[in-house]
């Protein structure tokens, strides 16, 4: 296909382009059965030869550029029509976060005015050339939208949707909710069934949106939710409803390697047709013998010594006046042997010298690299280091280092700029070697004498310098260029430019490596030429300089990069008198980046009426391992003329050359960079595996053989094997040439006329999903979406991240300070979408960053690899991010498939089978131990109370500490008698209670409330202890306890004066109704009548009191507790822990639930030891309070909290060196327990341990209890047994509730740590969730316990009786079925250890892994919300906490930023990575709020749930919400 068009071809072009935007369809397809059948163009003819592809192009370039700027804009704008029906969410940020940083908001180059005034913002250098088609119907490929159902709690609501040609009724549970999109059904779940994705064509049943809208309006606990935030997710819903995922393959396995779904080949993709290509040689190398110097030197010598006054180098200031001229009778003089240069010897003992010097001095530089050449020294040329945090500074220190390096050459006014230390020395950069700063100014030099004759040698093998290269990862090597190579290279470009003696040449580039150093230093000198050196800073000021100064010059050849000639475009029109027509050749450097076409065209239509010649324009390529490959010759060598060649971008996606057919959405349009070099030997070779010849249809890595290369990476012999001696085969084995090739990491191609075509670089290769794209051809997409408006031209960086097994692509761009959040969205949204269609490949993630922000390359441009380390380090600080993964991974592991279970008989059968025991453990018998446990006889909590008064009436039992460690309250054996008989008679006599009637305690931690708690149980009252709402925070606390008091029926709170006027304040009826408030007594003047009788429960199974807890997921839950069941509890502990009267114990804990009420009320009067309590509340103002209280009281055994040990840990873990100071020391301590009702956090006690083991604490002190709500302590470590025993279990088997135990450190691996010991009297089982069946011996099943002190039952308003049944008294279905078990709501396992118990049997360990209720099923698996919180806190230093919950089908990520604002858009992309690679999922929601917005309870859990209603009610006031598309 010509790309050359005539008018009436390309407006035939532009209709059929415009169509698919102009008929107002909406963005999804119809149905194939409902299109309109059209004939369809016939296919390609498969026999087109490859001389078809390409044109030869000589005219008609003006014509063409207008064409192709406008089909590029419209191919871009037709690719966007599809989508205009699609809105996305956008996302949510804090006011405080618009406001960024004051930023220099200058325009970076390539930002002045655009050309006339009327110059399509297309134009430029970054522009491919497009054409679009339409395309056929079902053509585009389909990605993953991969959403996912989730349920993390129990209960829903239904939902009946009327669907169009049936009715269904969809129940609450279990039901997908299926969504019809023409092509495609996506089922969105609302509980317990996963998201799936029905690919066939048909119908399916619709759900109306009234009926979406109303399950989205409502959480699942029944909450309205009528916010932004509702409505946002709402629209992130409708973007996933059109799944693009292909279908996946029917397979399950354990293997978890095979889970992920791996791109299946499509196999219409298409493949190359041609012959296997051969080897192309260029021409021989013309002239020996006299004719070609021996050396450099020997050039430079003989035209100092012959031609002395001939003109060198010219250096420019940045006004453009000429500072300098250096003949090349100066250079030699500057390199006489009493000059620096020879001196260098005296201060080095290495053979390599840096060469540190600014591009606006060529002069010095030159001097100072032949200067080295002739003392036989190795110069390394590198940029000025600006700072000392520049882009790949410290990449450049690790080269200097690898090489030698410990002297530096640079220049007096340079060596002043360098950043200083203190002492005035130059500073140390980071990770650069210790350098001696050697300044080379003329002025240190004196006059050679006459008759010196410096020894010239040859070239040689040895190395002449080392030029540095970034690598694609951000690694800097250094090339090393020999003698012989130098000079054979200078011999090569003075054949293919054919340079004559004393042409003048205009250089724009950096003169320090690649083509500016071998056209402006090294052949220059070989063949007498005069450069004209324009420095970069120049070129700021003044794009037109290099114009202006080869028409001053009247200079022949001029080398410039595809940028310098779009900026002199924005500034021509102000010059009318340049004339180019003396150039003979213009070197575009750049010409094998795909957009320098559009440049060299756009050049050509400005100035051919200026003189310059189209034949003049001649692209080169070239890289810095094979130096220059091929270079498009000048018009008189005779040469066939340049070419063109228009390619389907899908068939390089495939690495296969395919002319553009009007199936294919995009082409590429390409320019060829002449033949190759001569004496050069090139193939084209695969790009991985064996280095296979290609086909002559079939693109890939460019390789050369040829004396003029490179010869390997400096100290890098693996990677220069891999390189510099590879050795390309024929599809037979047979090696092309017993010459080894050097790579050089440019893709392409060999066309007719042995034209060299170049569409690509290895380095900005992005394999995705098996297809290559170009990260050049991204960033010509992107900015043909109205750039000029919201972001900077060539300020755009395109990279791909490895994430999940494969690559995913990014896009950063710096906007502009005047775009708008909603108008850079949009732009954000539509770039997206064009990319999509255009590519058909998904963007991962695309994010704006502030203007000026991006590291820069020392020259101009992004540096790709310090932006792409910064992205994944998180400090790129965006100021608009949108991610997309549910578009782009496409592998994630297909949805698990429920099987049909196993029944209980077959899972006991299989076990025994296996040689696998049940699951089943318990604590020491209860009846077989012997001990002087004289409270047994008594049966009543308050009988032991009573003995305990008359028997050790003086005997301490509690003390209680303040913030400084005093005791403000104490309480011995016969003072709490007394205080409980005295609240017992104003129950009785002020408050006219009965027995049994229900009584609140609301009282801050301390003696009151033990003491009302014995005086409601003298009275027959049941109490129910509740936490006093915060002053502070009445509108949050307060409901909490007004609900517990509705819900437990109490008649009557007790509580102190000071709580009582807060319950009945103005304050409070902001929050709830206080006229509704049973009567309240306060116990602080209590009558001192003893009263008349105690009350006597007529059976220990009546209730002893009420224990109200809110769990994780947000339920209020109330036990009873029974008289026998608290005695029970309460000789179990004694036991466990070895507690007599004799000991002291110290609590940290909450007083109001669970096992910390329990320690805190009862233990004591039971046990009879003395309890040294300590509020948590205290340690906010004295974070050491209860570890001095450890150390002072000696205390051996002692209770806490995971809040406080988090206290403890953050606030203490720098002041151990005070507090051994202050004498504490934990040696005394032989148990500290923390008590919760989760999964040991074995992170959190490690780190505790390792802090205080300086103070004397024992590694093996720390360990964990269990208990939940029908049983409050199941294991706890107590005094006597093995040591708590840890194994690591693969995180992936647990989501298939499997348990798979690895070695410590596997992929994958938890550490799970063993909940303390099974309590005397407890049984425990591990039971199937669904059938009831045992498990066997380290299976994964949720926890039953047997034990005296199980609580009775649920206390709740509705009485619940298949609830109560269910949750305490079950049953298995199989084997033991007589048992009554409780379910504690718990998944675990059993294992039986190597280690011996007290009793001599082998220990059975208990490993709680998480609550059933608080699980996450996405995707048939199931999830423990810790796991993806852990691994979501490692993934920044600044994410503090993290929180994870479900709505509807997505998954919620809330992180507390402990950071500046400006890092919260950091935290998407890291967040999203980190879930979607440890946990296979896909984040739906990134919340980023303040610190301290998840709420914890007391016990130091996190209230998911509490969170999950805020979120929604739009109350967490977040830094940014975003929502990935």
């Amino acid at each position: 296909v010509s790309t050359l068009l005539d008018l009436k071809g390309y407006e035939k072009k532009r209709g059929k382009l415009l169509a698919p935007g102009t008929t107002g369809s909406r963005s999804l397809r119809r149905p194939p059965s409902l299109e309109t059948k059209t004939p369809s163009p016939g296919p390609p003819m498969p026999g087109m030869s490859a001389s078809d592809v390409f044109s030869n192009v000589s005219f008609f370039l003006s014509l063409l550029l207008l064409l192709l700027v406008d089909l590029h804009t419209e191919a871009v704008q037709a690719a966007l029509a599809k989508y205009k029906e699609r809105k996305m969410p956008m996302p949510s940020k804090r006011r405080s976060v618009l406001v960024q940083s004051s930023v220099e908001a200058c325009t970076p180059p390539g930002e002045s005015p655009p050309l006339c005034g009327g110059t399509r913002p297309t134009e430029g250098p970054f522009n491919y050339i497009y054409s679009v088609w339409l395309p056929k119907h079902g053509s585009s490929s389909t990605t993953s939208s991969s959403a996912s159902s989730t349920s993390s709690h129990p209960g829903g609501r239904g939902a009946n949707s009327n669907t169009t040609g049936n009715t269904s009724t969809i129940p609450a549970n279990n039901t997908a909710l299926t969504a019809n999109n023409t092509t495609n059904n996506t089922a969105v779940t609302s509980n317990n069934t996963s998201v799936t994705a029905n690919h066939s064509s048909g119908g399916g049943h619709v759900l109306n949106a009234n009926a979406l809208a109303d399950l989205m309006a409502h959480t699942q606990l029944g909450v309205p939710v009528n916010s932004r935030v509702s409505s946002k997710i709402q629209q992130l819903l409708n973007t996933l409803k059109r799944p693009k995922r292909p279908p996946l393959r029917e397979f399950f396995l354990d293997d978890f390697e095979e889970l992920l779904d791996v791109q299946q080949p499509d196999p219409h993709q298409p493949k190359p047709e041609g012959q296997q290509m051969g080897p192309l040689e260029g021409e021989p190398l013309e002239g020996g013998g006299g004719h070609r110097p021996p050396s450099l030197l020997a050039a430079l010598q003989r035209w100092g010594t012959t031609q002395p006054k001939s003109p060198c180098l010219t250096a420019l200031d940045n006004s453009g006046k000429a500072v300098y001229t250096l003949t090349y009778g100066k250079t030699w003089t500057l390199l006489d042997p009493t000059g620096p240069y020879w001196t260098l010897l005296d201060h080095t003992n290495s053979p390599t010298v840096a060469l540190v010097f600014p591009n606006s001095d060529p002069v010095m530089f030159m001097v100072a690299f032949y200067g080295c050449l002739l003392a036989q020294l190795v110069p390394v040329p590198i940029e000025v280091p600006l700072t000392r945090k520049d882009a790949g500074s410290q990449q450049v220190g690790f080269l200097l280092g690898s090489c030698g390096v410990t002297l530096a050459l640079t220049t007096d006014a340079c060596q002043k700029g360098l950043p200083k230390s203190q002492t005035g020395e130059v500073a140390a950069f980071k990770g650069w070697p210790r350098l001696l700063w050697f300044v080379t100014d003329s002025k240190h030099v004196v006059k050679p004498p006459k008759d010196w004759y410096p020894p010239i040698q040859e070239a040689s093998n040895y190395i002449a310098y080392i030029e540095y290269k970034t690598s694609k990862e951000g690694s800097t090597m250094g090339i090393t260029v020999t003698h012989a190579a130098m000079l054979a290279h200078c011999q090569s470009l003075t054949q293919a430019c054919g340079y004559a003696e004393a042409e003048t040449i205009t250089n724009v580039l950096d003169f320090k490596r690649e083509a500016g150093l071998w056209h402006g230093v090294l052949t220059s000198v070989m063949n007498r030429m005069h450069v004209i050196s324009i420095p970069y800073s120049l070129m700021k000021v003044n794009p037109l300089s290099w114009i202006q100064k080869v028409h001053t010059y009247k200079a022949r050849v001029a080398v410039v990069k595809s940028r310098d000639m779009h900026w002199s475009l924005l500034a021509q029109r102000d010059q009318r008198d340049l004339s180019l027509s003396s150039l003979r050749m213009l070197i575009v450097a750049d010409g094998a980046n795909p957009w320098s076409i559009s440049s060299c065209d756009a050049f050509l239509n400005v100035f051919q009426a200026r003189g310059l010649r189209p034949e003049v324009i001649c692209p080169c390529a070239s890289s810095s391992e094979a130096m220059t490959v091929a270079i498009r010759r000048p018009p008189e060598s005779g040469v066939p003329p340049p070419g063109k060649a228009v390619l389907s971008m899908g068939g390089l996606s495939h690495s296969v050359i395919r002319v553009d057919t009007e199936e294919k959405l995009s082409v590429l349009t390409v320019q060829d960079v002449g033949q190759v070099m001569p004496a050069a030997l090139v193939c084209v070779v695969r790009v991985e595996g064996t280095p296979y010849l290609c086909h002559t249809d079939e693109v890939g890595e460019i390789c050369v053989s040829s004396a003029s290369t490179g010869t390997a990476y400096y100290g890098l012999p693996g990677r220069t094997k891999n390189v510099f001696e590879t050795i390309p085969v024929k599809l037979s084995g047979i090696p092309v040439s017993d010459r080894p090739f050097t790579r050089t990491s440019l893709l392409g191609f060999v066309g007719p006329d042995s034209l060299v075509f170049v569409v690509g670089k290895m380095d900005g290769l992005m394999v995705v999903s098996g297809r290559r794209h170009n990260a050049d051809d991204v960033v010509a997409t992107a900015l043909a979406v109205e750039p000029m408006k919201f972001v900077y031209r060539g300020r755009i960086a395109v990279f791909s991240v490895a994430v999940l097994h494969d690559e995913r692509i990014v896009v950063v761009a710096e906007q502009r300070p005047d775009a708008s959040e909603e108008d850079s969205f949009q732009w954000m949204s539509r770039v997206l979408q064009a990319i999509d269609s255009i590519h058909q490949v998904g963007v991962y993630c695309l994010a704006l960053v502030p203007a000026n922000t991006l590291p820069k390359a020392p020259l101009g441009g992004i540096h790709i690899s310090e932006t792409k380390q910064r992205f994944l380090e998180g400090c790129l600080h965006p100021c608009n991010v949108l991610m997309c993964p549910h578009t782009c991974v496409t592998n994630l592991p297909k949805p698990r498939q429920k099987q049909a279970e196993v029944g209980p008989a077959s899972m006991i059968v299989g076990n025994l089978v296996a040689g696998k025991r049940i699951a089943q453990a318990c604590g020491r018998d209860l009846s077989q131990l012997e001990d002087n446990d004289q409270a047994r006889k008594f049966l009543y909590m308050q009988d032991v109370l009573q003995w305990r008064a008359q028997a050790t009436p003086d005997h301490p039992l509690f003390l209680v500490l303040n913030a400084k460690g005093a005791v403000v309250n104490s309480a011995s054996c016969l003072q709490l008698h007394k205080r409980a008989e005295r609240v017992a008679v104003a129950l009785t006599e002020k408050g006219r209670l009965n027995a049994g009637d229900h009584v609140a305690l609301v009282y801050p931690p301390g003696i009151d409330l033990i003491a009302t708690f014995y005086g409601c149980l003298y009275a027959g009252c049941v109490p129910v202890t509740v936490r006093p709402p915060h002053p502070q925070n009445l509108a949050t606390t307060l409901p909490t306890v007004k609900m517990i008091v509705e819900v437990s029926k109490s008649v009557c709170i007790l509580t102190t004066q000071a709580i009582m006027k807060l319950l009945k304040s103005k304050e409070a009826a902001a929050a709830v109704d206080v006229k509704s408030w049973p009567m309240v007594l306060d116990t602080d003047d209590l009558p001192r009548k003893r009263t008349p009788q105690l009350y006597k429960p007529p059976t220990p199974e009546m209730l002893a009191y009420l224990d109200f807890s809110v769990s994780t997921t947000g339920i209020l839950a109330g036990v009873k507790m029974s008289h026998a069941a608290t005695s029970a509890l309460c000789r179990s502990i004694k036991l466990q822990c070895e507690l007599y009267p004799s000991r002291q114990i110290a609590i940290c804990l909450d007083p109001y639930c669970g096992l910390g009420f329990a320690l805190w009320c009862l233990c004591s009067v039971y046990s009879g030891h003395q309890s040294i309590l300590v509020p948590p509340l205290e340690l906010e103002t004295n974070a050491s309070l209860w570890l001095s209280a450890v150390s002072q009281y000696k205390v051996r055994v002692t209770f806490c909290s995971y809040s406080v040990m988090e206290m403890c840990t953050k606030g203490l873990g720098s002041q151990t060196e005070a507090l051994r100071l202050r004498n504490v020391n934990l040696s005394c301590v032989r148990t500290c327990m923390v008590v919760a009702e989760e999964r040991p956090r074995i992170s959190l006690t490690q780190t505790f341990s390792k802090i205080f083991k300086d103070l004397g604490l024992s590694t093996r002190a720390v360990s964990t209890t269990f208990g939940c709500r029908v049983n409050v302590a199941v294991c706890l470590q107590g005094t006597a047994g093995p040591d708590p025993t840890t194994v690591y279990v693969d995180m992936r088997a647990l989501r298939h509730d499997r348990v798979r135990l690895v070695e410590r450190g596997s992929p994958h691996s938890l550490p799970l740590m063993e909940s303390g010991k099974i309590l005397p009297g407890v049984k425990v089982i591990v039971a199937n969730t669904e059938t009831k069946g045992p498990l066997g011996d380290s299976h994964l099943g949720e926890i039953w316990v047997s034990s005296p002190h199980n609580a009775t039952g649920y206390y709740t308003v509705y009485g619940e009786e298949a609830l109560h049944t269910d949750h305490f008294n079950t049953r298995l279905c199989f084997g033991d079925t007589v048992t009554n078990w409780a379910r504690t709501g718990y998944l675990g396992f059993l294992r039986r250890t190597e280690l011996t118990d007290a009793s001599g049997e082998r220990h059975d360990a208990l490993y709680v892994v998480g609550s059933l209720d608080e699980t996450l099923e996405l995707r048939g698996m199931r999830y423990h919300p810790i796991d993806i919180e852990t691994s979501v806190i490692r993934a920044h230093k600044s994410i503090a906490e993290c929180a994870v919950f479900t709505w509807t089908n997505l998954l919620v990520v809330v992180v507390e930023l402990e950071g500046s604002e400006q890092e919260a858009l950091d935290l998407v992309a890291l967040v999203t990575n980190v879930v979607l690679e440890e946990h296979y999922l896909i984040v739906g929601v990134v919340v980023v709020v303040d610190p301290g917005v998840i709420p914890i309870n007391s016990r130091g859990e996190k209230q998911r749930m509490h969170l999950r209603d805020g979120f929604l009610a739009d109350q967490l006031d977040p830094i940014y919400v975003a929502y990935n598309m």
